[in-house]
């Protein structure tokens, strides 16, 4: 089987891990500093805060900007649910704009009709870890005073213009073991706002900056420095990782570029697209899964059903009319791209992609 996505782990995180535990110090500690520190480095930031999930990141980041009740947040339906549940864990709104056919991200000459006297962040997915259209968004957060919180849990080491994504504003990234990096589990928090940083990190900490002394709410988001030390590892070896799945997404692309019925990625010009998934749509879906899965190649659908369409959001009284993303949760497949896929796997999964199709 080629499986769909497969974490890339080797001898060095388990050396880095048996170092850590054979210290004694496993809970959040000197590990936790250094990966945060190369981390920022990494993404071009001042401050990074690790904490124990992208969900966790995104939350602690809406917080640490004074998201809360009554406020609203421009972002896509065609995400991943931690995406909009992390702005309703603040007591805000998610606002929800269309998409874009061709990169599946926030279509940002929707974003300033959904502007209101409410509205108090732009919250971007860079899906697929392909960019968003940072520029445009950048212009409008400062023509409306707003945040820009980025989701980049998909997308460690892509960039727009040369820029790393989670640098823009204040970058959120998750380092879930199907991510192009992992912790096992894990999140960071990206950002030159020095306020926001510290804020961000008495949020992950119960509120407190001093021990026992609790300043705010806050909440137990620590990371272990086991995750971290898998994490300083891996975050050597993310650029190969990643330069692997661009090769693979190339190979792809060649293959099934002239193919009738399938429209490969997108990559827009002065963006580095890091494939988290390599992305194709066919009306053709459940053949083309049923092909590929009875010839050992794993496939994945993300996502079959956009955010404003599931049931807890249906109940909390969203209606939302998002052909663009409706179309594409109809549509898209993501291939295997990961590292661990071979130039042979690559041509089994055109080979299959193109009989599931005829």
């Amino acid at each position: 089987m080629i499986p769909i996505a497969k974490p890339n782990l080797g001898d060095e995180e388990i050396d880095a891990v048996s170092e850590v535990l054979a210290s004694g110090i496993i809970a959040e500690g000197k590990r936790v500093a250094e990966f945060e520190s190369a981390f920022a480095e990494y993404i071009g930031t001042e401050h990074a805060i690790a904490v124990n999930s992208g969900t966790a990141a995104l939350h602690a980041a809406l917080l640490a900007h004074g998201i809360g009740k009554g406020d609203e947040v421009i972002t896509t339906s065609f995400s991943f649910i931690a995406t909009a549940n992390s702005i309703m864990y603040t007591g805000a709104r998610p606002v929800f704009v269309d998409i874009e056919p061709e990169t599946f991200n926030i279509d940002t000459s929707l974003i300033e009709d959904s502007i209101t006297k409410d509205t108090k962040a732009l919250m971007p997915v860079h899906l697929y870890g392909h960019p968003a259209e940072m520029k445009q968004i950048n212009e409008i957060a400062e023509d409306h005073n707003l945040a820009i919180i980025e989701d980049a849990c998909q997308a460690h080491g892509a960039t727009y213009h040369g820029k790393k994504v989670g640098s823009f504003g204040t970058g959120a990234f998750s380092f879930y073991p199907t991510k192009n990096m992992t912790t096992g589990e894990g999140g960071i928090i990206t950002t030159d706002d020095s306020e926001v940083a510290r804020k961000a990190r008495m949020i992950r900490a119960h509120g407190s900056q001093e021990r026992y002394l609790h300043e705010m709410l806050g909440y137990n988001f620590r990371m272990t420095d086991i995750a971290a030390a898998i994490g300083l590892v891996q975050l050597k070896k993310i650029d190969g990782f990643n330069l692997k799945r661009q090769k693979n997404a190339q190979l792809l692309s060649e293959g099934l570029k002239d193919v009738s019925g399938v429209t490969i990625p997108t990559v827009r010009k002065g963006c580095e697209h890091m494939f988290h998934q390599y992305t194709i749509r066919t009306e053709a879906r459940d053949d083309l899964i049923t092909k590929l899965n009875e010839n050992g190649i794993g496939t994945g659908v993300y996502y079959p059903i956009p955010i404003h369409m599931q049931p807890t959001y249906i109940e909390a009284g969203y209606t939302y009319d998002l052909p663009v993303c409706e179309k594409a949760a109809k549509e898209v497949i993501s291939l295997p791209v990961h590292p661990g896929v071979l130039e042979k796997d690559v041509e089994k999964i055109i080979k299959n992609v193109i009989e599931g199709v005829m």
